[in-house]
This record gives structure tokens, sequence and C-alpha cells, in this order.
């Protein structure tokens, strides 16, 4: 048998030093561009879930302040110090009311009355109850909404807007409000809510208890009559409705 292998190359002979080092180059680019795509599926994926659990959040913010003021009842409460408040207050930042529907799960003795806070703490939306409507100290409160950087309420009554509530004129409760919440990274939202009408989130009307104040208290009307204008600042507050 002849050998026909050129002369000077032997059986042994492998890869050049120059081929390996293109081969090692060929995949390290291989492998940068999958690390590269694994890494941009992996932020991918955190961004979704991150954004998925913010619209979660919203969703729950507004499903229970719905279903809060929905439930609100023209029932005076007493602070920590004993001090009677109106049934419904509203200042820059907070609301403070007495809502009715609190559902008694595991049959403890307490009212079917619950006095709720929602307010701005830093930059977190929170809600805050109370064990008793009168006197009682608040229990913890609830984080509902992170990164908000502003909150605006306005409280509508007969037609007029207001930036406050406070039961001036004997009006316990106002008819609507229109919350505007702006969020750290410039992005807002607004949102309208019915007050007292009992009506939760999907339309389910919820009964509520009849209009009661605390032993002692001085009673007034939940409502002005029908045709009188309301005491309330004129159309035109924040934003000119």
């Amino acid at each position: 048998m002849t050998d026909r292998r050129p002369a000077g190359r032997s059986a042994e002979q492998g890869f050049t030093l120059v081929e390996v080092m293109v081969a090692l180059l060929i995949f390290a680019m291989i492998a940068s561009a999958g690390v590269a795509i694994l890494s941009f599926s992996i932020r991918a994926q955190a961004a979704t879930g991150a954004r998925l659990d913010d619209q979660a959040a919203i969703a729950r913010t507004v499903s229970a302040l719905t279903a809060d003021l929905a439930q609100a009842t023209p029932r005076a409460a007493r602070d920590e110090a004993g001090r009677l408040r109106p049934a419904f207050v509203g200042e820059p930042g907070e609301m403070l009311f007495t809502r009715g529907g609190w559902t008694n799960l595991d049959a403890t003795a307490r009212p079917n009355l619950q006095k709720v806070l929602w307010r701005l703490s830093g930059q977190t939306l929170v809600r805050i109850g109370y064990p008793e409507v009168d006197g009682a100290q608040p229990l913890a409160q609830t984080p509902m909404l992170d990164r908000v950087s502003a909150l605006v309420v306005r409280y509508r009554y007969a037609g007029a807007w207001s930036d406050r509530w406070d039961g001036a004129g004997g009006i316990a409760l106002p008819q609507a409000l229109e919350l505007r919440l702006t969020r750290t990274d410039g992005t807002s939202w607004r949102m309208m809510a019915l007050v007292g009408t009992g009506f939760g989130p999907g339309g389910i009307r919820v009964p509520g208890p009849k209009a009661s104040t605390p032993e002692g208290a001085p009673t007034t009307p939940p409502s002005m009559p029908r045709g009188e204008p309301a005491p309330l600042a004129p159309p035109g507050g924040q934003n000119g409705v």
C-alpha cells in the first residue's frame, strides 16, 4: 500500500493554534449572546412581574376605598382624647370617617361599624382601622399603595366642590368625591366615588346601619333640604369644575 500523505506530515498531526483560537472566539461569542439573551429575559420577567404587582395594588386600593366610601355612615365619633369629631373629615392628604358593614368573621364582641383613616404617610398610601368607633387607639396601619408623591381629594355636594370637608352646616357626608393620585415616576390616575350609597364594588348593595351618634352627643341633620345650596366653596376649586 502506498502512503499518500504529503511529505513532512505525520499521522498524529491535529489542529493548529490559530484554528483553536478561532474556535474559542466563536464559542465565546455564542456564549456571550446566550448570556445577554438570558439576562434580558430575566430583566423583562422581573419588570413585568413588578408592573403586574403594581397594577394589582392599584386595583386593591380602588376596591377597598370604594367599598369604604360606599358604606360611609353619618355617625359622629370621638377621638382618642374624647373629642367629638364629625362623621366625615376630609383634610389635605387624609380622610377620616365611619363605615358600616364591618364583617365579624370570628364573632368577637365588637360593633359592625368601623372608623377608618386613609392617609398619605411619606410616599405610601395607608389605611388605618380602629377597633372601636369612639375613643379607641388605632390598629396597625395597612400599606395599600407605595411610591405616591401627591394625593389630592375634592368633595362634592349639590353641585359644588370643596377641597375640605368637616360637616359644616349639618351635612354629615358629601355626595361624591374625586381623588387624584400622583406616583413618584410622574404617572397619575383619577377616580370618582359615591359616598354613603351602600353600593360596593361590582354594584352590590351592602345594607348599612342607621345613623346614630355617641351617647350625649348633639344630633345634627344628615343632609340639607332639597333645593337649598350647600355651604361649600363655589365651583372652580383646584381644577375649576
